[in-house]
Parts: C-alpha cells; sequence; structure tokens
C-alpha cells in the first residue's frame, strides 16, 4: 500500500542529493555549510514511526531540535550561498525560449491538470483507493499522490522538450533552492509555531481580550474581529497556516460558532482566504514576497508587497462581507 511516508522520503532524497552536489560545487564560497543546511533539512523527512521505535521519542525530539537549531545558525550566519550549476549561456537560453514559445508553460500546467484527473479516478473508480491506499481517511494522500504523478508527468515533459538530462534538472532544482535559502523551510517553522502557541493558550488569552473589550455580541463586529485578526496575526508570523489556529481557537469557534451559531466550514474556508490577505502585505511571508523579489533582482525587495497592497486591503473587505452574509445562511 502507499503511504504517506514514501513522499517524505522521496523529498528527503531529492533533499540529500543537493547536498552533495553543493558540496563537490568547488564555485560555492560556502559549499560545506549550503550542503550541511540541505543535508539536515533532507534528514528531517526520515523522522517517521521508525524513528520512534528506534531511539524513543525523547531523544528523537532533541536530536530534531538540535538539528533546527543548526540549520536556524547557518541561515542566521550566511551559510546558504549561490554556486554553479552548469547551465546555458544568456544566448542559448534565450534562443531556446524562443523556440519553444508558449509550450514552456506545459509542464506547469500538466501538475494540475494530472492533479485534478487522479482524484477523480482515484475517488470514483471502485476498488482503485482501497487498492492503493488501503483502508481509512486517505483523501489527503489521494491528492498529494495524484499531485506527485502530476510532478513527474511535468517534469518528464520538460525534459522531452528541453533536451536536457535529468542531472541538470536537479541541478536547477539545487539553484532555485540555493535562492531560496532559509525561506524555504519558513511555512514549516510558521505552522508550526502556530501549533505552539495554541498549545500555550493564546487562542484562550485572544477569546478573554475581545470579549472583555470588543463588543462581539454585535455579530459583524465580531466577524471584523475575526477576519482583521486573520490578517493581522499572518501579517506579524508570516503564515495563515501558523495564524489560522489561533484565531480560530480565540475567536472562531467560541464567538462566531457557538455563540452566533454560525457555519464552521464558511469561517475557515474564508478565514483562511482573510490570512492569505495579509500574506500579500507582510515581508515576514518571505517565500512568497521577498524570494521573488530577490529572484527577479529588483532594486527595491518590498516591491512585490508594495504592489500587492491595494489587492490584499480589497480582499479583506470582500471576505469580512462574504463571511457575514454567508456563514449565518
Amino acid at each position: 500500500m502507499f503511504q504517506q511516508q514514501y513522499l517524505f522520503w522521496l523529498a528527503g532524497v531529492i533533499l540529500l542529493v543537493v547536498a552533495v552536489m553543493s558540496w563537490r560545487d568547488k564555485a560555492n564560497p560556502r559549499r560545506i555549510t549550503t550542503g550541511l543546511f540541505w543535508a539536515l533539512y533532507g534528514l528531517v523527512f526520515f523522522v517517521g514511526d521508525w524513528t520512534v521505535a528506534l531511539v524513543g521519542a525523547h531523544s528523537l525530539h532533541m536530536v530534531t531540535g538540535a538539528m533546527v537549531v543548526v540549520m536556524a545558525l547557518i541561515a542566521g550566519l550566511g551559510g546558504v550561498k549561490l554556486g554553479s550549476y552548469h547551465q546555458r549561456t544568456s544566448e542559448q537560453r534565450e534562443e531556446s525560449a524562443k523556440r519553444l514559445g508558449n509550450r514552456l508553460f506545459l509542464p506547469a500546467l500538466a501538475i494540475p491538470v494530472v492533479t485534478v484527473i487522479g482524484v477523480l479516478l482515484i475517488n470514483n473508480i471502485p476498488g482503485l483507493q482501497q487498492g492503493l491506499f488501503g483502508s481509512g481517511n486517505t483523501s489527503t494522500l489521494v491528492t498529494l499522490f495524484s499531485m506527485m504523478l502530476g510532478c513527474i508527468v511535468g517534469w518528464l515533459i520538460a525534459l522531452k522538450m528541453t533536451h536536457e538530462g535529468p542531472a541538470q534538472s536537479v541541478q536547477e532544482a539545487r539553484r532555485l533552492l540555493d535562492a531560496i535559502g532559509w525561506a524555504f523551510i519558513l511555512p514549516q517553522i510558521l505552522a508550526t509555531l502556530g501549533l505552539l502557541f495554541t498549545s500555550a493558550g493564546v487562542g484562550t488569552a485572544i477569546s478573554h481580550l475581545t470579549e472583555a473589550w470588543l463588543a462581539v455580541d454585535n455579530r459583524f463586529i465580531a466577524v471584523v474581529t475575526y477576519t482583521l485578526g486573520m490578517a493581522l496575526l499572518t501579517m506579524v508570523m508570516g503564515n495563515a497556516f501558523a495564524a489560522f489556529p489561533i484565531v480560530t481557537a480565540g475567536i472562531g469557534i467560541p464567538i462566531l460558532v457557538l455563540q452566533h451559531h454560525g457555519n464552521p466550514a464558511v469561517m475557515a474556508a474564508i478565514g483562511m482566504f482573510s490570512g492569505y490577505c495579509g500574506t500579500l502585505m507582510t515581508p515576514m511571508a518571505a517565500n512568497f514576497n521577498i524570494v521573488p523579489a530577490k529572484l527577479l533582482e529588483l532594486p527595491d525587495r518590498n516591491a512585490v508587497i508594495k504592489v500587492q497592497v491595494p489587492t490584499g486591503v480589497l480582499l479583506l473587505i470582500a471576505n469580512t462581507f462574504l463571511l457575514y452574509f454567508l456563514m449565518f445562511l
């Protein structure tokens, strides 16, 4: 049976290959630390039930925490640098772009198309889901498995179109990882931080403060507090996944759902979208806003944010009214 851990192992293998390539890249002034950063990150993906049984949960947590601290020190001290990636010359890339034209988008478009087709087939062909994944709630695994197939199809299309070998595709993956650097792991770190804040009772504290200082008995004020809180906390933490459990535990469930009897599904969907509005407007979301500016070599590192602020504000206002009118139907 296909298991989710296989996907984690695949990601770990790719990162370890990237680490080895980094160590062998003498053009990288920080090749040792760059390779160590990606190697430690790759090893994290191999952590699972088998490691718990081998060394115990407490020891595993301590080792994993130490690895994350080392990664943070490497990133903070500028240990992840760009190297040499055996790329074509600028003239060759320009000629290739003209030759391929809009076909360049085919590999990227293949990923969502194959993902949707895979989900539909697995969910609708009798016995296929059971045969592939076994019993239980496998909806997330179905999507991840289909997306993996989409990535493989897109990769094969890209190799066919560019006439490059598989090794060069890994070099390009390494180039992008090195360019993004520490921001690549930011979503996971921030999502974990959100869970820690929830476990520490931050959501309960927010609920107490909003009930004490805001007129949340008014349905509209409660909705505004929730959507605005999602956007603001996302701007602080850099990720809506980190803000969602805190604001939902503090405002969404106790006030909108239990007190005002709103629909929790609508609250969750529009609440996350409100958080994404905050993502558009903060440098803390470095992987979305700072990294693109760096990859595009823009002179202003905040150029992407400045362009997105009007969209973020308008979307947040729209989400507030959508939540108010749809959640209580």
